[in-house]
């Protein structure tokens, strides 16, 4: 439930926006816990798309806020 997609994030409410921000946080977290104890690599992208989510995210979320 990592990958969100900007067509995705266009329908979401401002509230909703923000709350999968924080889902997407908490998980980023979790998996860098993950990685620093050398956790299994059964799920290597995970990392790098819960980055990229929270990036469209906060993109969206500031182009919303200029307009």
């Amino acid at each position: 439930m990592t990958h969100i997609r900007s067509r995705d994030i266009e329908k979401m409410n401002p509230e909703q926006r923000q709350r999968r921000l924080v889902e997407l946080k908490e998980e980023l977290l979790q998996l860098r816990a993950q990685q620093a104890l050398g956790g299994s690599s059964s799920n290597a992208g995970a990392y790098k798309q819960t980055r990229r989510s929270i990036a469209r995210l906060l993109t969206k979320m500031s182009e919303g806020t200029k307009e």
